[in-house]
């Protein structure tokens, strides 16, 4: 129960980030706030990518952080730190301002993915490995699926600074069940020795001269770029290129996201079925995350056609068939890289991940800015797509440990 109860909790955290991370794109999607700050196509591009400047930079050493002290403290504190930063945007009251919050926030956020990864590495099995991690994981998808009516809610009824305020700071509930159930996992508990013992964690020299480790990196790029288009950019689409209210975007964005965070559950949970009967981890997994992407590339089917009805459809198929991917493609990297310093490998798949963080909205907003259209972006989610589809197919291949050769 405890260990359960605890995977449970580092899901709710995941929605408590996510939601102080989309609060902003609704934000974005709102007449009042453009206008407040006199934003642009481009300056709402660079809005929704900066959290992910410091975000991203901070990865590794975050990982390095969790894997020298542990788990449970360094994410208390980035917990407490980035609720408080959330919250300040309310007092926001020009764009360089919104910049230095943002870049704030994701310094604060840094820690929760290398910890939380690290935590199942250390305490969930292979067999039940796809479960434990899309409950997860599936919290970057209720996180907007909560935050977009939610902060819509808020907004249209109290203004964007209590929306802000009250989001942010009623995520710091969650450090008190946190505090009380998890244990110090700090390296050299005498309660760890058995986990910890055993040789020591390769280089980055060495990580990086696995295929396995490519795989992860350019895999996890391309889900990711489709991920923090529709985090960032997919509520301003429905506004403003399918003529959507904000209220009614709202719901459809809420039914996008909790459609993959459904799926991302239960594909993590049927990966985890065929394993327990024998099939192969890597190869199980791997076509999971395969099928995802694929269907998360029907995208572009709506983006190229005149009907509201089948763009609003793709939009929210493609998001939901995402989360076969969801689970797996975290899980597949724990599988080919076994025996890995676990908060240093998630450092390095997450510093991935948020690049296309950086990437996605920026292009995006230039694409837009240049075409005058959001057709040439979505055709750029297409083929990044395609390019991780062919990442898993071919790089993330069953194979002998590679690890304990190139590191020695």
């Amino acid at each position: 129960m405890r260990k359960w109860s605890l995977v449970t909790l580092l899901g709710l955290g995941v929605i408590i980030a996510y939601i102080d991370r989309t609060n902003l794109a609704i934000a974005l999607a709102s007449a009042e706030f453009k206008q407040f700050f006199a934003l642009s196509d481009t300056g709402r591009g660079v809005l929704n990518s900066v959290f992910f400047w410091s975000y991203t930079v901070m990865q590794i050493p975050a990982g390095l952080l969790v894997d020298r002290f542990g788990v449970k403290r360094p994410l208390a504190i980035s917990f407490v730190l980035w609720c408080m930063v959330a919250a300040a945007t309310a007092v926001a009251g020009a764009f360089w301002e919104l910049v230095a919050l943002r870049l704030m926030l994701g310094v604060a956020e840094s820690t929760l993915f290398p910890a939380g990864l690290a935590w199942l590495a250390k305490h969930i099995d292979e067999r039940q490995r796809g479960f434990a991690t899309g409950i997860f994981v599936s919290g970057s998808k209720w996180g907007p699926a909560i935050a977009s009516p939610l902060a819509t809610w808020l907004i249209l009824g109290y203004g964007w600074r209590t929306m802000f305020f009250l989001l942010g700071l009623g995520g710091l509930v969650w450090v008190i069940p946190w505090m009380l159930l998890a244990q110090d996992d700090k390296p050299g508990n005498p309660r760890l020795k058995a986990v910890t013992q055993g040789d020591p964690p390769p280089s980055f020299g060495a990580l990086f001269r696995t295929r396995a480790m490519w795989a992860t990196l350019i895999g996890t790029f391309c889900y990711n770029y489709f991920l923090f288009f529709s985090l960032t950019w997919m509520p301003a689409y429905l506004v403003e290129s399918r003529n959507l209210s904000l209220s009614s975007m709202s719901i459809y964005t809420m039914f996008s996201f909790a459609g993959t965070g459904i799926v991302a559950i239960l594909a993590g949970a049927a990966a985890d079925w065929f394993i327990r009967r024998g099939a192969s981890a890597v190869n199980t997994r791997r076509w999971f995350t395969i099928a995802g992407l694929l269907a998360a590339s029907t995208e572009v089917f709506g983006a190229m056609s005149e009907s509201t009805g089948v763009a609003v459809f793709f939009a929210i198929f493609s998001m939901t068939g995402l989360g076969l991917a969801t689970a797996n493609y975290w899980a597949i990297t724990q599988t080919l890289l076994p025996g890995v310093a676990p908060g240093r490998v998630a450092g390095i798949q997450n510093t991935a991940l948020n690049l296309a963080g950086i990437v996605a909205p920026i292009i995006t907003g230039w694409l837009k800015q240049v075409t005058g259209g959001y057709t040439a972006p979505m055709q750029t989610i297409w083929v990044f797509l395609i390019i991780g589809i062919g990442a898993y197919l071919f790089l993330a291949r069953e194979s002998k440990p590679q690890l304990h050769v190139v590191s020695a």
